[in-house]
Order: structure tokens, then C-alpha cells, then sequence
């Protein structure tokens, strides 16, 4: 797995900020959900390809019902295009999605993969953590801290989408069950926990088409060209700075 390396500083955003980027990214700016949730999980997928190397491996994809989960979703439904066997577990029952998750499951649907709230009987050598991401407000309880134990027994390779399942965006903190991740694949910019409790595993940034005005002019951020060699950067070595 080899991706352009970013140097010098990076500034990272809390959970807070990015959820106000979002806000801005539909409304002003007019970029559309499904647009960032499409680049999102095409990155996941992407690094999942990219990480196992093998068309015929496993994948269980773990998917809460938000933009997390939406995301994850979208990087199954280009896994099975690449020819990976994949197996979707939700935290929900599929008819309790809404809004961008749903329409996720329904593509997924319709090209022959059912999202399920049942494990698989036989385990992916790879897991994509959809759970949560940023949005974590508590200690995750019910189902979702099921499938966090679930994936943390496992010994499989374990890929997160954003922040890691479990853990604060904002502070890094685990107030309960938390994933532990061989790679995760945070967007758009690190959120500032993956830095102040020290990110576990490999970490990537990958673009979601966040303009470099929105930054600039609702952050005070000058983001540089972090993407200009790609749509998926390594973090190692770059200097991670507390958010403004």
C-alpha cells in the first residue's frame, strides 16, 4: 500500500468543525451528500483493494445508519464491482435506515447484496468499520458495541472509515467499546483525536471535494494542495496540528 506522501504541517478539525463543514458543503456550496459519500467510499474501497491485493478475499463491511455507515456501504457496492466477496452487516434493521444510508442499502439491494443485522458464518478477512465515525456522543451501547466487540475479537485486517469506531473525534478519548484499526481513512482533513490519544495503525487522508474557499473562508484554514498528487495521501511523517 504505497500513497503519496504529505510533508510539513496539516491541520486537523474536531467533530464539531467537521460536521459544520458538511453543513456548509450541502448548503452554500452546494455539493451534495451522496457526492462526498460516493469519494468516501470509493476511497475505502480503493484502500481495501489496494491493502489485500487478492480479487477473491472476504470483506464484511460493518455499517451504522449514518453518513459512517452510508459511506461504508458505497465502498462494498464498488467491492463487489472490483470482485471481492462481500457481506454487509448493519447495526440496525435495514428498514430503520433513512436519508443517504438508505438509499446506500437499496443500491446494494439492487445489485444483490442484502445488508443483514446477522453476522456472516464465515468471518472476512477483511472488516471495513462503517459504525460511527465522527458523530460518537457516548459510549456506544446495543448493537453497534456488539459488532465493536465483534470485530475487535476478530483477527482479521481491520479498515476504518473516517475515526475509528468508538473513539472521540474531538478528543481521542474511548468512552466504551472501541475499534482498533489497522488502517484508517480519515476525510477530507484528520480529525484532532487521531492525533491527541495517537492514532493506531497506518493513517490515510483522502479527498471528498471540500473546497479550499470553504476552508479559507469559514476557518481561517489555508489547506495547500494536499491532493495535488492524489486523492488518497499517507499521514506519516506529516505534522498534525491542534485545531484553530
Amino acid at each position: 500500500m504505497t500513497y503519496p506522501r504529505l510533508a510539513g504541517s496539516v491541520p486537523t478539525v474536531t467533530a464539531d468543525q467537521m460536521a459544520a463543514v458538511d453543513r456548509l458543503a450541502v448548503g452554500p456550496y452546494g455539493i451534495d451528500l451522496l457526492q462526498m459519500m460516493e469519494l468516501a467510499g470509493r476511497a475505502l474501497a480503493r484502500v481495501t483493494q489496494t491493502t489485500i491485493e487478492s480479487p477473491g478475499t472476504r470483506v464484511t463491511v460493518m455499517a451504522g445508519g449514518g453518513g459512517n455507515g452510508g459511506g461504508a456501504m458505497t465502498a462494498a457496492r464498488r467491492l463487489v464491482g472490483y470482485g471481492f466477496d462481500v457481506d454487509v452487516v448493519l447495526d440496525r434493521e435495514p428498514g430503520r435506515l433513512t436519508g443517504a444510508a438508505a438509499h446506500q442499502a437499496a443500491s446494494l439491494e439492487a445489485i444483490g447484496v442484502r445488508p443483514s443485522t446477522r453476522l456472516p458464518t464465515i468471518a472476512g478477512n477483511v472488516i471495513l468499520d462503517g459504525l460511527i465515525g465522527y458523530g460518537l456522543t457516548d459510549a456506544p451501547s446495543g448493537p453497534t458495541a456488539d459488532l465493536i466487540a465483534w470485530i475487535v475479537e476478530s483477527d482479521a485486517t481491520v479498515i476504518s472509515l473516517d475515526v475509528p469506531s468508538g473513539v472521540d473525534a474531538t478528543t481521542g478519548e474511548t468512552p466504551g467499546a472501541a475499534v482498533h484499526p489497522h488502517v484508517t481513512v480519515t476525510l477530507a482533513l484528520p480529525k484532532s483525536g487521531l492525533i491527541r490519544q495517537g492514532a493506531e495503525g497506518a493513517l490515510l487522508l483522502a479527498d471528498i471535494a471540500i473546497p479550499p474557499a470553504l476552508w479559507r473562508d469559514h476557518f481561517d484554514l489555508e489547506i495547500g494542495e494536499l491532493f495535488i498528487d492524489g486523492d488518497i495521501v499517507t499521514l506519516t511523517g506529516a505534522q498534525l496540528s491542534e485545531p484553530t
